[in-house]
């Protein structure tokens, strides 16, 4: 391992790249501890006691915490993702942006712009939810949130969280650009990680207290390593159908006659499914925590992660966006004519429409294996722990995205290092994929 991070900082480029990933971290971080103008921090976290493994605990685990502390991103990444998730619909659903998604990268540039500029509107419409939600929300003794209260106090909040979710944009974007990984879902990966010490603290104070026994930590812990291997697993998952390539003369040379493979993943979409399907549930069921209407607090008490309703809804935005992103990303059309232009076939099947229709059978076979695994690993341990009365909320979906961004980081830092003739990143294990 020494000698791994030895070559890794022995590269100037990827130690720079590294560096400065590391760096806008940072600047997250310290984001997330700068409070919102007009709010008494010390009433709103008594306003909070109580809400782990509640939906407003699961909210703020996605921030890092800031919605706890009322900073200014609070609001996180969230409403770019759901900018990007209503920009993908619309892709498939409304013709113009379809025939920006075929432009090549002028299109995804201007489907990029969209997106932010969806992401100011969808701030906007929730900062002015938070702001009036504040503006009711008590603490435990009566106090009021925000001790004066008014339009004034409305403004100042939406153009403070909007701006702080649009400085959590550029930042992503920054990592995506000039650092290593994905930044979007760096970010996410470092506010889910930040909430993990203290969780850990609080987890051993009350097994001292007794208030949670020994045989619950055991199990818990024991519970964390298993899904963290499975996860593991299955990401590295893959089917590879077999493609030869037939034998021909150009000029002088003979070409192809070689057999290759296609490798498809039984994951294919990633933590993107958990993480659209939690930023539309959270979307509502937050701004119905934050308003005082009693229909509207009964609706909000069935979203919460340990009631049946939250985790039907949530497993069936998990299958949806299984299946919607894997047939965004993958089209069996197109890779079946690109094979058939490289003179391959897939033995026992036609060239063309044949190999298309064989690719996608088997991609749907595996996505709805693979949204299985996703549904899992986020509803089975939030239902399991909940019956340990865990003080934190531990969920399949923080510890999908940990894990997963964690293999794909890990995955480039690994091309990274190949490409330049050094060892891999983990001597001895590859982090292309696992034959299934």
């Amino acid at each position: 391992m020494i000698s791994s991070l030895r070559n890794i900082f022995s590269i100037p480029e990827l130690r720079r790249r590294i560096l400065f990933t590391l760096g806008v971290l940072v600047v997250y971080r310290i984001g997330c501890h700068i409070p919102t103008p007009g709010v008494d921090s010390q009433v709103l976290a008594g306003f909070f006691q109580g809400t782990e493994g509640t939906l407003l605990g699961l909210v703020s685990a996605f921030t890092g915490g800031a919605l706890k502390r009322m900073t200014v991103f609070a609001l996180g990444i969230m409403p770019y993702i759901s900018a990007s998730i209503i920009l993908q619909l619309l892709t498939v659903v409304f013709e113009p942006i379809e025939k920006l998604s075929k432009e090549g990268e002028a299109g995804k540039k201007k489907i990029t712009q969209y997106t932010r500029y969806g992401t100011i509107v969808l701030s906007i419409i929730q900062g002015a939810g938070i702001a009036v939600g504040l503006q009711t929300m008590r603490g435990p003794a009566g106090e009021m949130v925000v001790p004066n209260p008014g339009m004034g106090f409305i403004l100042l909040t939406i153009i403070t969280l909007t701006a702080g979710t649009a400085f959590i944009m550029w930042l992503g974007e920054q990592i995506t650009e000039r650092g290593i990984g994905n930044g979007i879902s760096l970010i996410i990966f470092a506010g889910i990680v930040a909430t993990i010490p203290s969780a850990i603290v609080n987890t051993m104070r009350l097994t001292r207290t007794g208030a949670l026994s020994p045989f619950g930590l055991i199990a818990i812990g024991v519970l964390m390593v298993a899904v963290v291997w499975a996860i593991i697993f299955m990401e590295r998952g893959q089917r590879r159908v077999p493609i030869h390539y037939a034998r021909r003369v150009v000029g002088m040379r003979n070409q192809g006659g070689q057999s290759s493979h296609l490798p498809l993943k039984v994951n294919m979409s990633g933590v993107i499914p958990p993480i659209f399907a939690s930023s539309i549930i959270m979307f509502p069921a937050t701004v119905a925590n934050l308003v005082d209407v009693p229909w509207v607090q009964k609706v909000a008490s069935y979203m919460t992660p340990d009631h049946i309703i939250y985790n039907v809804f949530y497993v069936a935005f998990i299958i949806f966006f299984c299946y919607f992103y894997t047939a965004v990303t993958f089209n069996p059309v197109d890779v079946a004519d690109n094979v058939k232009k490289q003179g391959g076939y897939i033995p026992g099947i036609r060239p063309g429409k044949e190999t298309a229709e064989y690719l996608d059978t088997v991609l749907t076979r595996l996505t709805f294996a693979g949204a299985l695994y996703v549904s899992a690993v986020c509803v089975l341990p939030t239902i399991l722990i909940g019956q340990f009365n865990v003080p934190f909320f531990f969920g399949g979906t923080s510890l999908l995205i940990v894990v997963g961004v964690g293999l794909d980081t890990a995955a480039q830092i690994e091309a990274h290092l190949v490409s330049r003739s050094y060892e891999g990143f983990m001597r001895g294990v590859t982090l292309k994929g696992r034959r299934g």
